[in-house]
């Protein structure tokens, strides 16, 4: 079945978001790894682009199932309410990276979500088991990327302990395969949330009679992310890979470890997390395992003040947009 030329301006718009959340997350996986002058950025860039390509054909699409079957009820998910929350979360990524704030594209997606349904279809269209669910996630793995990034860190000076500086080169030169899981990881989480709003669309409007992500979604939404990736955006970079503190190969190669594997768990059981916290967060952590005061903190406040206003303020935009698109497209 061929699509209309509704569903051909969502998938533009969904495949935008995805874009731009590949755009805005680039400095995840790269940041710390050109601040310790690992690999140049634009070597980076490309080599993790591959990775985030490859993530979602490599472990799955739990997460699409997750935000594209369990967050809103099936009568919720309207051409209206999709197409809202995916203008709500765009906005918002638009705002977060002109002012290079490492925000959530995911909490950016979820929040416009619920807005949109909740102004379209009341209180009654949230899936809550669904959206706590999602939220756990949330909540959890920023601290499991704090405290992993501590314990790991301090393991790593443990065997490290009496090295010459030589060891610097280890970490440099390993930087190119824990670089690369963390691109796999993040390719497998994020891209996966806009094949599962993709998908929510083609069964609203008829083009899906059960909901299962197509082949060509998964291959678009992949090669939106990489190229996003590839273009980078190097606002949130430089917060990610300075700001905080001064990153050494050491710090880049603990992060990057510790992120990849809080973020491909989550994915594997359907959690949709957000890359951003995660990996702030086991940046944080390994900082903080060598020296408490080595950290910024006061970065770090303005980095949770925009954590805590995603959701809403992405929520408050698409409700807007519910609006509009109700009264101008549909």
């Amino acid at each position: 079945m061929g699509l209309s030329s509704f569903m051909v301006f969502f998938v533009t718009v969904a495949l935008l978001f995805d874009f731009l959340n590949g755009f805005h997350d680039s400095a995840n996986t790269v940041a710390t790894m050109v601040a310790s002058r690992a690999m140049s950025p634009r070597r980076a860039l490309v080599l993790n682009a591959v990775a985030n390509f490859a993530g979602p054909f490599l472990f799955g699409v739990a997460v699409a199932t997750t935000i594209g079957h369990e967050v809103i009820t099936e009568e919720a998910a309207t051409r209206t309410v999709i197409l809202a929350a995916l203008l709500g979360a765009v906005s918002w990524n638009i705002v977060t990276w002109l002012f290079g704030i490492p925000s959530s594209s995911s909490h950016a997606l979820i929040g416009g979500l619920i807005g949109a349904a909740v102004m379209g279809h009341g209180w009654d269209a949230i899936l809550l088991p669904g959206l706590i669910k999602v939220l756990v996630a949330m909540l959890v793995s920023p601290l499991a990327g704090l405290v992993s990034g501590w314990l790991l860190m301090k393991f790593v000076f443990l065997l490290a302990r009496g090295a010459s500086p030589r060891i610097n080169v280890f970490f440099r030169r390993a930087q190119m395969v824990t670089a690369m899981v963390l691109a796999l990881s993040h390719g497998t989480n994020d891209a996966q949330k806009t094949m599962g709003i993709i998908t929510m669309g083609l069964l609203a409007e008829g083009v899906l009679s059960r909901f299962i992500v197509p082949t060509w979604v998964i291959v678009a939404c992949a090669a939106a992310m990489a190229i996003g990736t590839v273009l980078g955006g190097w606002r949130i970079i430089r917060t990610l890979g300075g700001k905080f503190y001064k990153v050494r190969p050491v710090h880049s190669f603990v992060s990057q470890i510790a992120s990849g594997a809080v973020i491909l768990g989550a994915a594997l059981t359907g959690g949709p997390v957000s890359t951003t916290h995660v990996v702030s967060t086991t940046i944080l952590g390994a900082g903080a395992a060598e020296r408490v005061n080595k950290v910024r903190w006061g970065i770090v406040g303005q980095i949770v003040v925009a954590w805590l206003l995603t959701i809403p303020a992405s929520a408050f935009v698409a409700a807007l947009m519910h609006r509009l698109v109700r009264t101008v497209i549909c």
